[in-house]
Parts: C-alpha cells; sequence; structure tokens
C-alpha cells in the first residue's frame, strides 16, 4: 500500500542528499524541485492513443436459449473495438514521435495528444520489435516543442532522473528518482541493454522520455518488474544512444539493417574460460557457425572463443551481438579469437541480418570413466527413428541423446534426458567410439573442463564438465 507524506517534507528528505564525484567533490547536489524542468519539458510528451479492430470472441446465444438475455449483457460476438494508451515525446519539431512498438504494433488507428489538449492523427513511419522502438509523424502547421536526446553512456547509478508519461491514462504525470543500475539484461530480446530506474513506472507510462537533469532524454521507458502490476520501483529504460540509432535507421530507411557474420554465440562461465587457458570469464564461445556465412569464409570454427571486436574487447555475447548488429554492412571488421589455447585472428565481411539465432551458458564439474556405461555422468546413446520421436528430435540433429544422468555427478546439474550432445572438446560425436576417444584425448589434460555443446529442443547449450 502506498504511503502519502506532506511534499514538503519529501522535497526535505531530498535536498538531504548529495552524488559525489570521485574524490568526494559534489557532482549533483539535489535540486531544490523538479517544478521547473517539468514545466519546461512537458510541453513535449504526448499521449499516444490507439485503436484496433479484433474478432469477437463470445457466443451469441439462440432465441428462446435460457442464456439469452446474457446478448444484452455481453454484447454481440462479431468485430469490436479495443483501444489502448501509452506514451512518446516529439523528438523533432517537424511532427516525429518516438514511442514504444508494443504500444502501437497491430494499430489500426494512432492518436498523439498533447498537454494542451491538441490531437493528431499519426502515420507509423517504421518499428523495430527486437528493441521495442517506434517512429511516428503528425503533419503540424507550425514546429512543436520537442526534446533532445543525450548521451546515455554518461548516466550513472545515483544520477537523478526524472520520467514524464500517461500512467493509466493520467497525461502528464511526473515521477523523480535515480539510475539504479545500467546494462540490465532482462530477457526481453537479443538486443538488452537497459538502464534501470526506481523512477515510478507503470501501465500508460511506455513509450515515454526518462530525462537527465540536463533536460536531456537518456531513456525510453519500456517495461517494470512487478509482481502485482503496479510499480514496485524497478523500472526500465531504452538507452538513448540505441534510441539515436534506430530512430536514424527508421527515418532514413523505414526499416532496420543490423549486421550479421553468422553465428551464434554464448557467454562465458569462469569453467569454460579456464579449458581455453583464461585466469576470467570473458568473450563470447561460438556455438553455431552457419555454412557460407561471413564467420565461415573468414575461417572462424564452433568453439573460438571471441575476445575482441574491431579493437573493442567482448565482454559476453550480448557485447559481441550488439556490436555487429551495430556495424556497417559491407564493411571489414577484424575479431580477435582464442582456439586450442592460442590467440588468432580473422578479418570478417559484415553482411546484413536475414535471419535470427539464439545461445544459452555453461557451469560446473563431474567424473566418469570413458569406458563404462556413463560417460561424464551420462547414459548416451546414438539417435534412432524411436529416440527421435520420443524426445522429439528434428531429423537434422545429428549426435548422442542423454537416456541417463549418473545420480551424484555434475552432470545432474547440467544435463537433461533428451538432450543431444552434439559436440565433445568442439568436435562432432556420432558414436558412442567417437565419444569414448575424444574423451580419452581430453581426458589428458586432468586439470580442464571437457567442453559440451548440447542441443535442447533445438536450442543450442554450451556446457563444462570436469573429466
Amino acid at each position: 500500500m502506498a504511503m502519502l507524506m506532506p511534499g514538503g517534507r519529501i522535497i526535505a528528505l531530498l535536498a538531504l542528499v548529495l552524488v559525489l564525484a570521485p574524490g568526494g567533490a559534489l557532482a549533483h547536489p539535489a535540486p531544490d524541485g523538479f517544478a521547473p524542468l517539468a514545466k519546461r519539458l512537458s510541453p513535449a510528451v504526448v499521449n499516444i492513443a490507439t485503436s484496433q479492430k479484433v474478432e469477437g470472441d463470445l457466443p451469441v446465444f439462440p432465441k428462446g436459449s435460457p442464456l439469452e438475455r446474457f446478448n444484452d449483457t455481453f454484447g454481440p460476438g462479431g468485430p469490436r473495438t479495443e483501444n489502448a494508451l501509452g506514451s512518446g515525446f516529439v523528438y523533432d519539431s517537424k511532427g516525429i514521435i518516438v514511442t514504444n512498438n508494443h504500444v502501437v504494433e497491430g494499430a489500426d488507428e494512432i492518436e498523439v495528444i498533447f498537454p494542451d489538449g491538441r490531437t493528431f492523427n499519426a502515420d507509423l513511419v517504421g518499428r523495430d520489435a527486437p528493441t521495442d522502438l517506434a517512429v511516428l509523424r503528425i503533419a503540424a502547421k507550425a514546429p512543436l516543442p520537442h526534446v533532445g536526446l543525450g548521451d546515455s553512456d554518461t548516466a550513472e547509478p545515483g544520477d537523478w532522473v526524472l520520467a514524464i508519461g500517461n500512467p493509466f491514462g493520467l497525461g502528464g504525470s511526473l515521477s523523480v528518482g535515480i539510475v539504479s543500475a545500467r546494462n540490465r539484461d532482462i530477457q526481453a530480446g537479443r538486443y538488452d541493454d537497459f538502464i534501470q530506474t526506481d523512477a515510478a513506472i507503470n501501465r500508460g507510462n511506455s513509450g515515454g522520455p526518462l530525462f537527465n537533469m540536463d533536460g536531456e532524454v537518456i531513456g525510453v521507458n519500456s517495461a517494470i518488474l512487478s509482481p502485482s502490476g503496479g510499480s514496485v520501483g524497478i523500472g526500465f529504460a531504452i538507452p538513448s544512444n540505441l534510441v539515436r540509432s534506430i530512430v536514424t535507421q527508421l527515418l532514413e530507411h523505414g526499416e532496420i539493417r543490423r549486421g550479421w557474420i553468422g553465428v551464434s554465440a554464448q557467454s562465458v562461465s569462469s569453467e569454460l574460460a579456464r579449458s581455453y587457458g583464461l585466469d576470467k570469464a570473458q568473450g563470447a564461445i561460438i556455438v553455431n557457425v552457419k555454412p557460407d556465412g561471413p564467420a565461415a569464409r573468414a575461417g572462424l570454427e564452433t568453439g573460438d572463443l571471441v575476445t575482441m571486436f574491431d579493437g573493442q574487447p567482448v565482454i559476453d555475447s550480448r557485447t559481441l551481438t550488439r556490436a555487429v548488429a551495430d556495424s556497417q554492412i559491407g564493411r571489414k571488421v577484424t575479431l580477435e579469437y582464442v582456439r586450442d589455447r592460442k590467440t588468432a585472428h580473422a578479418v570478417v565481411t559484415i553482411a546484413r541480418l536475414q535471419e535470427t539465432d539464439k545461445a544459452q551458458p555453461a557451469k560446473k564439474k563431474s567424473a566418469a570413466s570413458p569406458t563404462g556405461k556413463y560417460i561424464l555422468g551420462m547414459q548416451l546413446s546414438p539417435l534412432s527413428a524411436s529416440l527421435r520421436r520420443k524426445y522429439s528430435i528434428d531429423s537434422d540433429v545429428a549426435g548422442l541423446v542423454v537416456l541417463a544422468i549418473e545420480p551424484g555427478s555434475a552432470a545432474a546439474g547440467l544435463v537433461r534426458e533428451g538432450d543431444v550432445v552434439e559436440e565433445m572438446g568442439w568436435q562432432k560425436v556420432t558414436t558412442l567410439e567417437a565419444a569414448r576417444a575424444r574423451l580419452a584425448i581430453l581426458a589428458q589434460h586432468a586439470d580442464r573442463p571437457v567442453a559440451l555443446l548440447l542441443n535442447r529442443d533445438g536450442q543450442l547449450i554450451p556446457r563444462a564438465i570436469m573429466p
């Protein structure tokens, strides 16, 4: 339950909070109030109202039926109109509006409503579902109040932020908080890089701006983490530097043109990093290479650990995914990678993304004999038609299916019955003899985990298990 305090007391509390720069100097003292900032910025923040025709799913009861009287209550079962509300902001005085994709997706009609009551019909310029951004255009006779994008990379945890939007249809609502964290991955998509804030974000705030104290947009409010559906102080905004890139492309092309090199990649666990001779978990492991793709033509292989992309360190798979996506199509880029515990380089020509890839993480420790019933704590079998049917394994998947897991082994926490071991030590294995021979070689280095590539319901998952 929310508790209200007198406004004067809130300001008094805020005034005690100071953000210190390195060395103890005051970086951003708490403002005396946010009214001047809100007064300047609010005219450029708009409400987005959408309508969409949907097919009815309620039955129409026949005349004479005991339930006929409910027809008047529920209405006809035919098509009906659904309305939704969100937020947005004026990006350009000529009538360019930025909002979330999920605010306008599927809409038949879109209206933009200004704080002074002016209402405009909007056209959809373009939208990008992976980043949840959309651009609208309205026809205005005079220049519109607008706000600019700031540099989201300069936002630091502890910085003051101001959110303005249309929560629950209450247009022009303000909430204040701080940047709680940056670079959040909330599993919303492959390009997740959210700013987390404790400024109150609720339903209807979607698409609205998150401002810094200079009045610049550093994020577009997009999602909340909430068991109740209301704000619990964990909101997420798309960083403005990503917004700038997406909006520019949508205005120029009406679509997004992302780079692609034809690999699926996975972040590194500490165990996997050790198997590559690294002392810390950093980089992205290639778990799948598209035949005839740019990476394949450059000589990259499954199991290569990418550590640098175009001179920049690759922290994890998200870093690599975003760097590739943001690269100019046709550009040649140098990748640094580790193979067989040795550093190498490859020059890859960026192509245009045409399809999506998937990938996921790794962990832990186990022991087992390569000659007994279990191999690395797993009972394995070559694939057969009956096993494919039993475990719903596609016909193009090759490897050894896991029938059982040795009780108490590390594999019990990492591998599941029905998983297919496609590779062992980054080499394909399709027979038990091949798996035992490969493990015998890898087990010579008792201090190194064995890297497995599992196929689970079509998803490639690397695992690291000690021999």
